[in-house]
């Protein structure tokens, strides 16, 4: 359910990825032995937070604190997180449930600014059969990674999403993660009244739910594959917050 990533990919904000090809030690056409050994190396020069991601629970805080009530200056170092580090986590092999927004509403596409309350995910959750449980993954279908490579503008100037009843009705159900085809999880612009990535804050700081953004969402959309397993082993990078993955959907 990851997205290709590359130098053109749209992100949030700073971040950028690119990719170097390097042959150290044979250049220029060289060769290494009798057998004329060649190979291709590569250097990344980019952010985690770029395509497909998994944010882990040192990523977002609340005024400096995060998940545990773990204070920034006591874990944060720029050389990586001395706690909360997504080397920590195990891999996620649990149910996941797809809600497709998209055919709730009747689009393609829903539009930025739309928002998910408790009400839209009990209807959804209603209308494709299936019940929403301790320990699932739940992912939201909504047609916006479409736009990635036709309108990235449009892509990252917005979005919809959940809000901040749909976070706490989906913590009080004791959810694993929280994703969705889109790269905020929650709506952008924000419901009225909500601070900036508040339900960001919420999942992660507050309830310690791991987010996931940018999901290819749209295959299991158009098998109606509403419940399946769903396994990420990701990279276990020593002190990061965030990290490019490709979770897999089995039924």
């Amino acid at each position: 359910m990851g997205i290709e990533v590359n130098h053109d990919t749209p992100a949030y904000g700073h971040r950028t990825f690119q990719v170097f090809m390097t042959q150290p030690e044979t250049p220029a056409g060289k060769t290494i032995g009798p057998n004329k050994l060649t190979y291709n190396d590569e250097m990344i020069k980019g952010w985690m937070g770029v395509g497909t991601q998994l944010n882990g629970l040192g990523h977002v805080g609340v005024d400096n604190v995060y998940y545990n009530g773990n204070r920034e200056v006591d874990f944060v170092t720029v050389h990586g997180v001395k706690k909360l580090g997504l080397e920590k986590v195990p891999p996620i092999v649990t149910r996941g449930v797809l809600l497709d927004m998209a055919a709730h509403f009747g689009t393609d596409l829903v539009r930025e600014g739309t928002s998910f309350g408790a009400a839209a995910i009990e209807a959804v959750a209603r209308k494709q059969n299936v019940q929403l449980r301790k320990g699932d993954v739940v992912l939201f279908h909504t047609g916006w990674l479409g736009l990635i490579g036709k309108d990235d503008k449009r892509f990252l100037a917005g979005g919809p999403g959940i809000d901040r009843e749909a976070a706490r009705y989906l913590a009080a159900k004791g959810v694993v993660a929280v994703g969705a085809d889109t790269w905020a999880l929650e709506v952008v612009p924000a419901e009225p009244g909500a601070g900036t990535f508040e339900v960001n804050q919420f999942l992660i700081a507050k309830k310690g739910i791991y987010v996931l953004e940018n999901i290819q969402t749209a295959a299991l959309a158009k098998d109606k594959a509403y419940e399946f397993l769903f396994v990420l082993g990701h990279p276990k990078y020593t002190g990061t917050t965030q990290a490019i993955i490709n979770p897999v959907a089995i039924r």
